[in-house]
């Protein structure tokens, strides 16, 4: 027999898709009803000359009773089954689980992309999730209502939106978008190289978690980021009709096939139809063939003019789900336009998964994430891959780092990544008594200078796990007049770790956040499951800003302490005007740092703040020595360079209008010194360029 479903399996269900029992079938075969049995319930298998006879009674060719890898005979009708409102009579007017979240396209992407990565196939590469928004009109609208089935759900749309509920009132704008409109968002989110929809139809397994339940995440993987089972209802969520289609290429085979695995769920509150009752939901499929699910729809397995027909075609075979979002729009009340919306997801996949996108030399990165646009078959938007580095480059640089092994353990240049630990103390779990050892779990924080392009910085962004961010937090106690830096702690499996310590600390993280995993704090779950978590979570933070405080501690006395004492008494900062207009009106040095490097040149670091004007200011620094006597002689630049928030252009600093500090280095000219740098204090001052030199 071929390696496809199971004989027994496969042979019931023809079976019953075909209404003949196993007596009726085993009579026109000339068998007795006990070897029909032994076959279906895998006992036995049927010899090889009975294969053309059961080929027939079942209408279909002996290659699809061999291989087992699609049903026989003509498929059945597709069509939407409503489940019947409680009997008891229970209402719900909506799901519930769609009101965990934030509602809005941003939600949304951070949801779908984290239960992509959560099922991630082949760990050699990167799991790809492209987001499509596709506006249809006109024939094409038609043509897809018509495939969806749409004449089915109008009676059910139009009860439905008569609630009083939020849900109702929700469907009621999409309804009369729809119908004045005459146009229709649809946003598909696909993933490749990720699980797929596996697993029957209403057991244990992925499909059942996503299609038919709540509350269950089937993520047995503790290296998954999501653990509420909540996150798929940010797609329904984004719906304002309320519906989703799902096509699946499985990673492990589903009766015998992998590809098409199509279904539609439908979440509408209670609804009253022609004087019956349905409790909410609905699913579009094949009619199941089980007595006990009689007009119950399955999943289907679709022809490729079917997947195209309802919008769900994939461009490759590998394993992964496309999930199709009818009715899109964005909850949270931003712009509805194709390109705002595209715009809305670039920026929450970047914000949250910069460090699953970023790769090493030799490590790949974890996700690939694009969008794109469509008006009727039409590209509004070309597809683009979201990069990290366009939209975080300072901490995309210092993942980078990291993985390539290039971190240091103090800062002395502008452009390293330093390291340190960071210690978290697992407390051991109630169920395991009080004489179980705690865990302690070294984490790592990354620490380097901002990137002048990036528009938050000086906050530590937090993660575990598949690498997306967690949360952002401000440090405390860092004192004054600390540059800007960003800064990454990694902890759990986001170090590259694998093990108890690592383990420990990602089910303590996960367990301290709420099911938006946006922040690490008390939950009951944490709580409950371990004993002085609380305090546990205060002496991470604590941690945490200390080695920051170390890291940051040691660069500016890195910068600072260069040379011999006595040079370091030499130099003094020069802050002239303080009181007066200049402050209001003019740019001001607010610091000095340098040392003196082994040619005898002064090497320095300063910083300036500049007021606000509508043009760029155009710098000149003057660096003078403070001799013991005498006048203080202007010394010459042998190099200028731009750290920080400026350019250098032939000799002059250039600050453009929107910043308010700004960083520069310069080394001095030793054959401009009129005595030697140790004989002196070196002083900085800026004078504003005149135009004939701008």
């Amino acid at each position: 027999m071929h390696d496809g479903e199971d004989f027994g399996s496969w042979l019931g269900r023809q079976l019953r898709r075909s209404g003949l029992t196993q007596a009726e079938f085993a009579e026109r075969l000339g068998l007795t009803r006990a070897a029909v049995s032994a076959w279906v319930t895998g006992r036995a298998q049927p010899r090889r000359e009975l294969m053309t006879k059961i080929a027939a009674l079942l209408d279909t060719d002996v290659s699809t009773v061999m291989t087992r890898d699609t049903d026989a005979g003509s498929a059945r009708p597709i069509g939407w089954h409503h489940r019947l409102a409680h009997r008891d009579g229970g209402r719900e007017y909506g799901n519930a689980a769609a009101f965990a979240f934030d509602a809005g396209l941003a939600v949304l992407a951070r949801e779908a992309v984290q239960n992509s990565l959560d099922e991630r196939l082949d760990q050699t590469r990167p799991v790809r999730v492209r987001f499509t928004l596709h506006e249809l009109r006109g024939e094409s609208l038609t043509a897809f209502l018509t495939a969806l089935r749409w004449k089915e759900l109008e009676a059910h749309y139009a009860a439905a939106a008569q609630s009083r509920q939020k849900v109702g009132r929700v469907l009621e704008e999409g309804l009369r978008s729809l119908r004045d409109d005459s146009s229709l968002l649809l946003l598909r989110v696909d993933d490749y190289n990720a699980a797929g929809l596996t697993g029957p139809e209403y057991g244990d397994g992925r499909f059942a978690a996503v299609v038919r339940r709540q509350l269950d995440s089937h993520k047995r993987n503790d290296r998954a980021g999501g653990s509420f089972g909540l996150g798929k209802a940010t797609l329904w969520a984004a719906s304002r009709l309320g519906l989703v289609l799902m096509n699946s290429t499985l990673s492990e085979s589903h009766e015998g096939r992998t590809a098409h695995r199509v279904i539609g769920r439908l979440d509408l509150p209670w609804r009253e139809v022609e004087g019956v009752a349905y409790a909410g939901p609905a699913w579009l499929g094949e009619p199941d063939t089980e007595k006990e699910r009689e007009s119950v729809s399955r999943s289907w397995w679709a022809a490729e003019q079917e997947v195209t027909d309802l919008r769900l075609d994939r461009d490759s075979d590998d394993p992964g789900t496309s999930f199709l979002v009818v009715g899109a729009h964005d909850a949270a009340g931003g712009g509805n336009t194709l390109q705002d919306m595209v715009e809305a997801l670039s920026i929450a996949i970047a914000d949250n998964f910069w460090a699953a996108m970023t790769a090493g030399r030799s490590t790949p990165a974890t996700l690939e994430a694009s969008v794109r646009a469509f008006r009727d078959d039409e590209t509004i938007v070309p597809e683009h891959r979201v990069d990290p580095h366009e939209r975080h480059p300072g901490l995309a640089r210092a993942f980078q780092a990291y993985l390539d092994g290039e971190t240091v353990t103090e800062l002395t240049a502008a452009d390293q990544v330093a390291a340190a630990e960071v210690r978290l103390d697992v407390p051991p779990l109630r169920a395991e008594g009080r004489k179980a050892v705690p865990a302690t779990h070294r984490a790592v924080l990354l620490v380097s200078p901002a990137a002048d392009s990036d528009e938050e910085h000086s906050r530590i962004v937090c993660m575990r796990g598949t690498r997306m961010t967690v949360t952002s937090r401000r440090p405390r106690n860092l004192g004054m007049g600390v540059d800007p830096f960003q800064a990454v702690l990694l902890a759990g499996f986001a170090t590259g770790d694998d093990d108890d310590t690592a383990h420990a600390a990602e089910a303590f993280l996960r367990a301290a956040e709420p099911p938006e995993h946006d922040r690490w704090g008390v939950t009951e779950e944490l709580s409950a499951l371990y004993p002085g978590a609380p305090r546990r979570l205060t002496e991470f933070n604590a941690s945490m800003d200390a080695a920051l405080r170390g890291l940051i501690g040691r660069r500016g006395a890195a910068e600072g302490s260069a040379g011999p004492e006595v040079l370091r008494s030499l130099l003094r900062l020069d802050l002239p005007a303080a009181t007066g207009p200049r402050v209001r009106g003019y740019p001001v040095v607010n610091r000095v740092t340098g040392s003196v490097d082994s040619e005898g040149a002064w090497i320095l670091d300063v910083t300036v703040t500049v007021p606000q004007r509508e043009d760029p200011w155009r710098l000149v620094p003057l660096a003078r020595f403070d001799v013991r006597s005498g006048g203080r002689p202007a010394l010459e630049w042998a190099e200028l360079v731009a750290k920080d928030n400026c350019a250098v252009v032939d000799g002059t600093v250039v600050v453009a209008p929107d910043v308010r500090t700004a960083r520069f280095g310069g080394v001095t000219a030793v054959t401009s010194h009129p005595v030697a740098a140790a004989m002196a204090s070196v002083t900085v001052d800026i004078q504003q360029a005149r135009e004939a030199s701008a």
